[in-house]
């Protein structure tokens, strides 16, 4: 990194006059203060303000690639198009997801009608179909465990020992446990069923939503970015822009194989550029704050000086030479036709 700093030296400057008989005092000779320049200068690199690398969501042969590089393209323009058999055009998935969303609204009322008409027993109430699944579970539990010391007698052992054991009163408590247990697995059942309409339901609420989602962003008029990625993933026999911007670097060729996941191009948003530092360490990092006014040269353009702001400032760092560093963002405030991305530039922070 480099740093400007002018430091003021207070020269004194001594008379010294001989006469035959006295020597005359000394006088100082007072200098004016030169104040330090404090503006902490490093270096960056240059890069539009926006972009993104696309890769393909389908592999196939690539049947046309519309712009050139260095064209300009709008949100949802296409860029190019594959055959696959795989793989969907937009149409074809705008068709589709008319299927799936008519398909979950009629999944929503047919699970809604089984969980409006089960009978819910009235130990159950005030509870949620959890809340009654682990009731029903710990008394299934405690009649079983009461059972098991009768799990294996019948009616016939309990008449051979009915005189020792006064197998009455044995009977009886078996069959009370039994039908104790009876009763617990009756519940328990119940409040599995209940579960299973509930958690139909909300499984079928979950489609719908998605179904709703998929079915907006493809047919979303403004092509929005925040909606590229569905349309990216359902339509995947085309690549569309997902903002507008310039084509820096395309790697299709009408004929050839693209495989899926495969970086093919990438566009860039040039209505504004950003300066990132590549040097600014911890030392003076914390003089730095975000707003602050910043002037920036580029080294391929040293006679145009250009403003801009602090965007914002990295929270994490990396390290350089041994140094600590942190990237500081710069959004400039003027631009320069002869711009391109990459440029080395200087960038001074006044203090």
């Amino acid at each position: 990194m480099k740093s400007i700093k002018i430091i003021a030296f207070l020269f004194f400057a001594l008379s010294i006059a001989a006469c035959s008989s006295a020597t005359a005092a000394p006088e100082a000779t007072q200098v004016s203060t030169v104040v330090a320049d404090n503006t902490i200068v490093t270096e960056g690199r240059l890069e539009p303000i926006h972009y993104a690398e696309l890769a393909l969501n389908a592999s196939g042969l690539v049947s046309e690639v519309l712009p050139a590089e260095g064209d300009k393209v709008a949100a949802g323009d296409v860029i190019a198009r594959l055959e696959a058999n795989e793989a969907q055009s937009l149409e074809d998935a705008q068709i589709k997801a008319v299927q799936e969303l008519t398909s979950a609204y009629q999944e929503v009322r047919d699970t809604q009608y089984e969980l409006d008409n089960f009978d819910i027993p009235t130990d159950f109430s005030g509870m949620t179909p959890a809340e009654a699944l682990k009731v029903t579970l710990e008394k299934l539990n405690k009649a079983r465990k009461d059972f098991e010391p009768y799990k294996n007698i019948n009616d016939k052992n309990l008449e051979l020992t009915q005189a020792e054991k006064n197998g009455q009163v044995y009977r009886n408590t078996a069959k009370i446990y039994k039908k104790k247990l009876d009763d617990a697995w009756a519940d328990y059942r119940k409040a599995i069923q209940w579960m299973e309409r509930e958690s139909n339901f909300s499984t079928a609420q979950s489609k719908l939503a998605q179904a709703q989602k998929d079915y907006d962003a493809l047919n979303d008029p403004k092509f929005a970015e925040d909606t590229a990625g569905v349309r990216a993933t359902l339509a995947n026999a085309e690549i569309r822009a997902p903002f507008p911007g310039v084509i820096t670097d395309l790697n299709l060729k009408v004929g050839e194989f693209a495989a899926s996941g495969q970086k093919v191009l990438t566009i860039a948003d040039t209505s504004h550029w950003v300066v990132k530092t590549t040097d600014l360490t911890e030392i003076d990092v914390v003089n730095i704050k975000e707003g602050q006014s910043v002037t920036v040269k580029l080294d391929a353009l040293p006679e145009v000086e250009l403003n801009g702001n602090v965007l914002s400032i990295a929270q994490n760092y990396s390290e350089s030479q041994g140094d600590i560093v942190y990237e500081v963002t710069v959004l400039l405030t003027e631009i320069d036709p002869a711009m391109r991305w990459g440029m080395t530039a200087e960038v001074s922070f006044s203090k």
